[in-house]
């Protein structure tokens, strides 16, 4: 068959060995290789945090592709994309990297456990810039599976600021929540501020909001995305509210369970096997 790979990016805030802090580091260092083993091109984006051995890892910037400025706030960040080799799998991954979002040597809290100030320009950044990596690849995404709350911009920047771009024309967006502690500890007003883009106004951007009018990163995640995912068994009420009364195609996976990942190729599987178009 002359058909050329599904091709799946994952962009996840953590993952294993760069990184070890919790299940989503697991997980997304588990799930390119299942999607990988079923015959799709998987590509992995993830933040260059200064926690990360890059010489243990052997990271090496891709210069063709840096060299863009990405903007948050009104200011411009540099955005150096480096690559590494996933050991044991035939597989790119990809960091961001910004020398005053990820140099320090702390990847979402300081030393005395408090989160840093920036974290939601952070996220911004990393979010405004897994897109650009996307058009600078020329690679069009039949799935972008995100993972965690940093990730949590990307389906609306894809389905509002980026939706007539050909680049993403035929791509689906799985976002996958986890428990956060950042949750709420964003301000709304100058988190929405900050998050607005070209093709992009408040409105857009309501979901993210909670009843009470405060950021659930989980909420504005799911509620942009064409699937979605409830990946830990204690996230608070109002993602898992937003998740039970989601309509999109989901998944709740059970945190007891052993081996997720026939779980996962289960509801993922329908997903890609993006129907081909009828000319």
């Amino acid at each position: 068959m002359g058909m050329s790979k599904k091709r799946v990016l994952i962009v996840t805030q953590e993952m294993q060995p760069y990184t070890e802090l919790n299940e989503i580091s697991e997980i997304a260092r588990k799930l390119p290789q299942l999607y990988q083993s079923n015959n799709l091109e998987v590509r992995v984006l993830m933040p260059r945090f200064g926690t990360i051995n890059e010489r243990r890892h052997r990271l090496h910037e891709v210069v063709r592709l840096s060299g863009t400025n990405i903007i948050v706030d009104d200011e411009d960040y540099p955005l150096i994309i480096k690559v590494a080799s996933l050991p044991g799998a035939r597989m790119q991954v990809y960091f961001l990297d910004n020398e005053d979002f990820f140099k320090r040597k702390a990847v979402f809290q300081d030393e005395n456990g408090q989160g840093f100030e920036d974290n939601s320009d952070r996220m911004i950044f990393f979010c405004k810039s897994v897109i650009e990596t996307v058009k600078r690849f020329g690679w069009p995404p039949d799935v972008i599976h995100c993972h965690g709350w940093m990730t949590s911009l990307i389906p609306t920047y894809l389905k509002h600021a980026h939706k007539n771009e050909p680049l993403f024309d035929n791509t689906k967006v799985v976002y996958s929540a986890y428990n956060s502690p950042f949750e709420g500890s964003f301000d709304a007003e100058s988190f929405i501020e900050k998050s607005l883009t070209k093709n992009l106004d408040e409105a857009d951007l309501e979901g993210f909001k909670d009843d009470a009018g405060s950021i659930n990163l989980n909420k504005g995640g799911m509620m942009y995305s064409d699937a979605v995912v409830l990946a830990s068994g204690d996230t608070n009420e109002t993602t898992q509210k937003t998740f039970e009364d989601s309509d999109l195609p989901k998944l709740q996976v059970d945190p007891e369970l052993e081996d997720k990942l026939p779980v996962y190729w289960e509801f993922f599987e329908p997903l890609v096997k993006v129907e081909e178009e009828s000319e």
